[in-house]
Order: C-alpha cells, then structure tokens, then sequence
C-alpha cells in the first residue's frame, strides 16, 4: 500500500481481498526446515502480496492460507500432481517461493501466474475518481491465476445464501476433517494447516457431516455434482473465462454468482464482474452514483465504462474503503448443525 495516509482496513476492503501482511524484514529471509524446492522470481513492477492473494484466504482462519508475522505468505492447494505447500515472500526487489509435497514443481513453476504475471494492470484506466485514489493507493495490486478450478468453486458454493461466517466455518471444518496435513514444516505445529480433500473424498462425505458443518442439501449436493465432474471442470482452465463460466454453469446450481467468484481465482479474469451479490451492487452504485439501491443491472450500466476491466474496477471500489451507511440489521446466521 503506497501513500503515508493510506487507509486503514475496513469491512469493505478486506471484501476487496485485502490481507495484512507484516513487512518482510531486510536481507535474506530465514530458510524453513529442508525446502524440497526453491524458486526466485522477479516482478516487473509493484507487487502486494497481501492484495494479490488475499482473494484466496476464506475467512482468518482459513487452514489452506495464513500470513505470517515474518512477512511470508503461506498456501496449500492440491494440485494435478498431488498436494503441495507454497510459502512466499518478497525482499530486495524478488520474490523468494519455497515448496514441499508432490505438488512441489508445479507450484513453484505456477508461480508468475499466482503472482499476476499474466495480468495487464496497465490496461485499466480509471474513471472515477474514487476508483483513481484507490488505484493509487494500491499500485501493487494485481489479479491471480491460481490454474485451479475446484479449489475455488468449492468455497463458492459454500458461501451461497449465508453469512460469510457460516460459509468460513463450514470450510474450516470439512476441510479439517477430511483433507490431509499440509506437506513440510507447514502441517506441523500449534496451529498445522491442512490441505482441501480430493474430489473422490469430497464425494464419500456423509450427510450428517455436511449437516454438522452447516452446510444445507442443496449446496451440499451441488459440491456432490462438481467433484463428479471435477475432471471437466478443471479442464476450464485452458478456456477463455467466458467459455469456462459455460462450463461450470451447466452443474445444476452453479450459477453466474458462483462461476465468476470462481474464474476471477482460478482464471484471473478481470472483466468477471459478480453479479447477485447481496451487497455489491448497492456498494458499486453508491460510490460510482449516490445510489445505494442500485441492481444488478444498473452496477453493470455504471460499469460500462470499465468493459474488460469491470472486476478489476469493482475490486478497486471495494478497497477504497467507501459504502452506504448500513440502514438494516446484518443478515441473520442460522446454524444448521444446531437442529
């Protein structure tokens, strides 16, 4: 984050995929036990780590995502060639990543991409001058491509119809339950993390855990149908965004809200803009208009000018930080597992 007045954190901008992320220390950073693989890596220009991965992180105590107080940041996934941990941090200029598992290479050679190498900040002209504060405000934000399908639909599905907390918490404990300690020094500890099940065990799930964790038949039945199909599914990656939210929207309940929360992660799509969100287009119409009672489609007119940016520019909105005074009691938690 860049100006000596820069905003603090609110609600909205960690919406925004913001991540506090402690300043590395000067000089080489210290080595975790044995890396199995290592890989430097030089940006061409400003680079936030907290801001281009926090999308990632669902909730603060996500198990597949942590920052750390020595300025590094922490991932699981599972990835093609098997489950892997990446821990990155930036100094003197690079970017220094370290990985263990079997899905050691591929992390390590998806890098640039998770970092947004791929994607064209410069091409975003802003023109608002809320939009161009932030962007100012910002310079090291870029969009990532994490190459991964399910590991972002999954948590998508869950965060359908309920309170963040509720979905945060049903991520937690299935992915506590059923995956699998994180490979490296990562899965060791007070506090180990833990890589996301395999689709097969995603499948073999029983009813009474969904229920325990919160989640209802029919986002758990949703979730049953992907990992069914994961192999398509994670096929979309080597398709345009558009053509890979054809994909995924044939899944009976993946809708427009679900896959572009999914490709703006997994594609680094930038012009996926979420629509049937509860609250972004209200945020969007009154930062962009004064109109807090603004819909979908009238977030979408306000966001003609931004067309082939207009997830970057939403993005931005968010992180400034502005939003209409709450005038209605927050949505209501219902917990499931209760019943």
């Amino acid at each position: 984050m860049a100006g000596r007045f820069a905003p603090r954190p609110t609600r909205t901008t960690v919406r925004g995929g913001e991540v506090a992320v402690p300043a590395a220390a000067a000089g080489l950073p210290r080595q975790a036990a044995a890396p199995a693989r290592v890989r430097r890596w030089v940006p061409d220009g400003p680079l936030d780590l907290g801001l281009v991965l926090g999308p990632l992180r669902r909730g603060t105590g996500d198990p597949t995502f942590r920052a750390a107080p020595d300025g590094s940041v922490w991932r699981t996934a599972r990835t093609p060639a098997g489950p892997g941990t990446l821990r990155v941090r930036r100094y003197d200029g690079e970017v220094a990543g370290e990985a263990w598992g079997p899905g050691a290479d591929w992390m390590l050679e998806q890098l640039p991409g998770l970092l947004g190498a791929a994607d064209e900040p410069d091409a975003f002209v802003p023109r608002h001058r809320v939009v161009a504060l932030a962007r100012h405000r910002r310079p090291g934000l870029r969009l990532t491509r994490t190459g991964l399908v399910l590991e972002s639909l999954i948590p998508s599905v869950l965060e359908q119809k309920v309170t963040v907390d509720e979905a945060y918490r049903a991520w937690r404990l299935l992915v506590r339950r059923f995956g699998e300690p994180a490979p490296g020094p990562a899965g060791t500890g007070e506090r180990p993390m833990w890589v996301m099940p395999s689709a097969r065990t995603w499948a073999l799930i029983p009813s009474w855990e969904w229920h325990r964790a919160g989640v209802d038949d029919k986002r758990a039945s949703t979730i049953l149908r992907s990992v069914r199909v994961a192999a398509r599914l994670e096929q979309a990656v080597g398709m345009p965004p558009e053509e890979a939210r054809a994909r995924l929207e044939v899944v009976p309940g993946i809708g427009p809200w679900t896959s572009a929360e999914t490709v703006q992660r997994s594609h680094g799509a930038a012009d996926a803009v979420t629509v049937g969100d509860l609250h972004l287009p209200g945020i969007v119409g009154w930062v962009l208009a004064g109109n807090r009672d603004a819909d979908d489609a009238e977030m979408l007119r306000l966001l003609e000018v931004y067309a082939g940016q207009r997830h970057r520019a939403a993005r931005l909105i968010l992180l400034s930080g502005h939003a209409p005074a709450r005038r209605a009691p927050k949505m209501r938690r219902v917990d499931i597992g209760l019943l």
